[in-house]
């Protein structure tokens, strides 16, 4: 049977790793095709925070973190699953920061090293100081012209009021209300609903952060050199012929297309997130594909695809874990991130007692709140408890600060509990009143000397990057004292699933004896992750993704250097 179009590579998926690896390919002369199952691009990456982790960057070094590869691959070789090959860890701390620099110097994407500290800063190789994890910056968005509008919108957790796009500097600002804050928001406000006309017929924010400006910068670079992404063009299947993939079956304007790859064909194309059969199979852990953070597109096609080419997976009961708030009606569960460091708060089950430490990594709290689910079926969903003060200064979820609470959402008013004593919070909670009240006086006694003996909230150095440096002696424990109280239900989830395709170190998907399917790669959540289980500092989900989408094809076009 003959072929209705021939490239030499074929990406399937436009999350970042996809569109990095569309890039190279172009840099390399090669005919590169991006297709997107969805009608939106961008995938979960543009939804994200664009975080990356990079070890030993001239970013970092700039800042003068003198980061060494050997304590990287240390660090994560500690935290990793023991069925993932050291090669791989190696591959990625040894290529990222080669990767970090040659997407700067081939879009216009500008990555700055941040003061983050790593989320196990303790263990051997961790960096308390940070400068691994990195944050892009914003990027003008009218250089897209038209194609900004199926640019996939920001996460509602990772923006302001569902539409302005915001940079993580100005995430502190409005947080704690810092000189001038006032200013720069009205400032946002006007230049976002001022954009005319194109405020008429979109309400996209063409001032793309975070997720949209790494996507973004990314597509900018790959219209440059003329690249085609085609949306609502889904993979049907692999085309395998003598033991080799040599294209795939797309489906694209009502036609099955056989689509050629003469170098190789790059999946890209997430994880199972949002495929309920997948999670009960292989994930039970994490079985609600409503509370993840992942994308509707996130239905594993092209692991089951690999597997039907003769592929093994790995890891598959791994998720990237998250606690998330979940509002009736949204596609998504919203990642908790910043709140539950902040002073003034705790959580519970649904008895009214605490179970872990609120302030730990969003992958480890996750975790944490699954495996209680799981062998108690009582944090699922667990208590988000807080007091006015709290309410007054800070955000919680979708529940916003400084409106009173007639002036929020239905839909968020509907979920949110009160009372005036924490007896009436109870109550309206639905726990034992007897057993809030012992938890929230315990917490209280300890957290007005800032200790938490219980479960160290606090302590570690990144618990403390995001409680209030106002606040002291310790920035994430202050009493519960000013009513009325409150409470908001916070559901064990996830950012995406993480195991999937098995991989070597050049991204080349193995079979179950663990050689190479020649023309087939598979990168970011497609592929089962270096990290294993383990989440060992911000942006170990979206800097793999890249980089090994920088190792791929590179491999494919047979560049060794």
């Amino acid at each position: 049977m003959g072929w209705d179009k021939e490239v030499d590579l074929l990406v399937v998926g436009s999350g970042a790793g996809g569109l990095l690896s569309g890039l190279v390919g172009a840099a390399g002369h090669a005919d590169v095709l991006i297709v997107e199952k969805e009608s939106l691009w961008g995938g979960t990456s543009a939804t994200s925070g664009a975080g990356i982790w990079i070890p030993a960057s001239d970013q970092a070094a700039a800042e003068g973190f003198n980061d060494k590869i050997d304590d990287a691959f240390r660090y994560v070789r500690a935290l990793s699953a023991d069925n993932v090959p050291d090669a791989n860890i190696r591959a990625y701390v040894s290529t990222a920061a080669a990767m970090l620099r040659w997407m700067g110097q081939n879009s216009d994407i500008q990555y700055c090293a941040f003061p983050y500290p790593d989320y196990h800063a303790e263990n051997p190789g961790g960096s308390p100081s940070g400068y691994r994890t990195h944050m892009p910056l914003p990027i003008d968005g009218r250089q897209l012209g038209r194609e900004v509008e199926t640019l996939r919108f920001a996460s509602p957790a990772a923006s302001l009021f569902g539409y302005l796009n915001w940079h993580f500097d100005e995430t502190y600002m409005l947080l704690f209300r810092q000189k001038g804050w006032q200013l720069h928001l009205a400032k946002s406000l006007a230049r976002y609903w001022l954009d005319l006309p194109f405020r008429l017929r979109s309400r996209k924010d063409r001032r793309l952060t975070l997720g949209n400006a790494l996507v973004g910068g990314l597509r900018m670079a790959l219209n440059r050199r003329g690249v085609p992404l085609w949306l609502a063009s889904p993979m049907q299947d692999l085309v395998v012929e003598d033991g080799k993939v040599t294209g795939a079956i797309v489906r694209h304007r009502g036609r099955m297309l056989r689509i050629r790859a003469r170098k190789g064909v790059i999946l890209a194309a997430g994880g199972f997130d949002k495929n309920a059969a997948m999670r009960s199979d292989h994930a039970p852990l994490y079985p609600n594909a409503l509370y993840s953070g992942g994308t509707s597109g996130n239905t594993g096609d092209s692991i089951r695809a690999g597997v039907a080419a003769g592929a093994d997976t790995m890891n598959m009961q791994s998720a990237w874990a998250a606690p998330v708030f979940y509002v009736p009606g949204e596609d998504r569960g919203r990642l908790s991130t910043i709140e539950r460091a902040l002073p003034g708060s705790l959580i519970v089950n649904q008895r009214g007692a605490r179970y872990l430490n609120e302030a730990a990594s969003y992958h480890i709290v996750g975790q944490q709140m699954a495996r209680r689910e799981a062998e108690h079926g009582d944090a699922s969903p667990s208590w988000f408890v807080f007091d006015h003060r709290y309410r007054h200064n800070y955000p919680v979820g979708p529940l916003l600060p400084l409106m009173p609470d007639w002036f929020q959402r239905g839909d968020v008013r509907a979920i949110l509990k009160k009372g005036a004593t924490i007896a009436a919070l109870a109550a309206d909670m639905g726990v034992d009143v007897a057993t809030l009240a012992a938890t929230v006086s315990r917490f209280n006694e300890h957290a007005a000397v800032g200790r938490d003996p219980d479960f160290q909230r606090g302590e570690a150095t990144y618990d403390q990057m995001y409680g209030d440096p106002r606040v002291a002696p310790n920035p994430c424990l202050r009493p519960l004292t000013e009513g009325p109280f409150y409470a908001m239900p916070i559901y064990p989830g996830d950012i995406g699933t993480n195991g999937g395709l098995r991989t070597d170190d050049k991204a080349r998907v193995v079979d179950g004896g663990g050689k190479p399917i020649a023309g087939l790669y598979a990168i970011g959540n497609n592929a089962a992750s270096a990290m294993g289980e383990s989440y060992p500092g911000a942006g170990v989900t979206i800097g793999p993704a890249l980089t090994f989408g920088y190792i791929a094809a590179r491999d494919a076009l047979g560049v060794n250097d």
